[in-house]
């Protein structure tokens, strides 16, 4: 039987300060007061929940298992009560974590995750770290072997000068390659640097399986507020709102003017000169960055039209100016390997470039934006001011998180990434179910990450 749910008068729950939700089951009403003490188990149950009760911060994952990128080692290396490993995990599963997470990042096979808090251990690693994308590792045979693949969150020291006394802001990942912000000491970069993309002068033939090098990156005119990582790129932001960049250039992602590889930060310049930026984006080879005005710059990549509105080339290597009629004013910018996705100031979303785009099957191409209508993020006639206030963007998919809380999804369904119980393209923004309100989302080639915030 269905249990009815009510809340209680709001004369009740003010003069309490409570907010309470109750829950009955129905029965027959008792014939004596004798018999009501004896049919006690049938009385109404009340759960209260208090208006100053603090959230519960939980993790959630799903996608490809066997890189161990999800963090749930029974699915790779099933223990007696399961007999056959899981390759794919199609619906969310809870990561169970004792700090809060409060930033998390997926990458090529694998995940970081960090917590704002100033204790030791403050930054996690798991899944393919064959290039040492998640640290040294080492394995409980040997202090000079690092494990090649990570099943279960596992700490990375950074050496930090004062490790109690810095937090840990944000965490990027690349192809194989992480880049972490802190507060007060700076950028940190680990893995694979063959382009430059760490940071640091690239060492020829090195061997980065079972590297001890965390690398602090330096040359910045301002403190660093926002990383981001590419395929073998990284993008910075500095709080006086300029972008720098490092990392392989061939397809002009870096926006340095040029096509070479940049092994240490340099300032992106071009249409960007004098621009003051606050956020930025890359995942394939192609960069956007949204400026403090609305407006939406571009390089790299334009192979799939990506840059169609400046360009026939299927590069640029300088940002430009993109004009984006229709759109508004752009808060928010996600660009994944063939598409791009951008989220303006009344919470409406634009896609474009190549790909599943979020309109139907029939729409696999445009060069220039088309608006995904807002009733399919829960906006209708009775939730009229449903809006989408968070895009993400993974290699073939996209993720936009409501005010509501609610996560939706579309795009290619490579190995269960979308979360959605099945192993189908998704042609429409689709709700994921996720017990709770979804704060922020990451997205990878073949795996997600959910931040979700609950009160039970």
């Amino acid at each position: 039987m269905a249990l009815p749910c009510f809340r209680l008068s709001s004369r009740h729950t003010t003069r309490l300060g409570l907010d309470v939700r109750c829950y009955a089951t129905q029965g027959k009403a008792p014939r004596s007061q004798e018999r009501r003490d004896s049919n006690a188990a049938n009385a109404p149950v009340f759960q209260y929940v208090g208006e100053n009760r603090k959230p519960k911060h939980k993790v959630f994952v799903w996608g490809f298992s066997f890189t161990g990128a999800l963090g749930l080692p029974s699915l790779v290396q099933p223990d007696c009560g399961r007999k056959k490993p899981r390759k794919y995990q199609l619906t969310p599963y809870r990561l169970e974590t004792e700090d809060q997470i409060s930033s998390a990042a997926c990458g090529y096979g694998f995940t970081l995750l960090s917590s704002s808090t100033k204790d030791l251990t403050k930054l996690w690693g798991m899944g393919l770290n064959k290039d040492s994308q998640l640290g040294f590792q080492r394995t409980q045979k040997s202090k000079l072997v690092s494990y090649d693949y990570v099943l279960e969150p596992s700490p990375v020291a950074l050496p930090l000068s004062h490790p109690q006394g810095a937090r840990v802001l944000q965490v990027a990942c690349g192809r194989a390659h992480s880049l972490v912000l802190t507060d007060r000491e700076g950028v940190y970069s680990m893995g694979n640097n063959a382009y430059g993309q760490c940071g640091r002068s690239i060492v020829e033939e090195e061997d980065y399986s079972g590297s001890h090098i965390i690398h602090k990156l330096e040359g910045f005119d301002s403190k660093v507020i926002q990383v981001a990582c590419g395929q073998d790129h990284s993008l910075f932001l500095t709080e006086t709102g300029k972008v720098y960049a490092c990392g392989w250039g061939a397809d002009g992602q870096t926006g340095l003017g040029h096509q070479r590889v940049s092994a240490a930060p340099a300032e992106v310049a071009g249409e960007l000169r004098g621009v003051e930026v606050k956020q930025i984006s890359t995942y394939g080879d192609c960069s956007l960055a949204v400026s403090r005005d609305g407006g939406l710059y571009g390089w790299g990549n334009s192979e799939y039209r990506q840059l169609a509105s400046v360009t026939e080339s299927s590069q640029i290597n300088s940002p430009k100016h993109l004009p984006l009629e229709g759109c508004g004013r752009v808060l928010q910018a996600a660009c994944g390997g063939t598409q791009v996705a951008i989220l303006n100031e009344e919470g409406a979303v634009f896609v474009w470039g190549y790909g599943i785009l979020g309109k139907g099957p029939n729409l696999s191409e445009s060069p220039t934006p088309e608006m995904i209508p807002p009733s399919l993020f829960g906006r209708s006639e009775f939730t009229p001011s449903v809006a989408v206030r968070t895009i993400r963007c993974g290699l073939n998919h996209f993720a936009a998180v409501t005010d509501q809380g609610e996560l939706f999804v579309w795009g290619k369904n490579v190995r269960g990434c979308l979360g959605i119980g099945k192993r189908d393209d998704q042609y429409f923004p689709w709700r994921v179910t996720v017990p709770g309100h979804v704060v922020d989302v990451a997205c990878g080639v073949d795996h997600m990450v959910a931040l979700v915030k609950s009160i039970i």
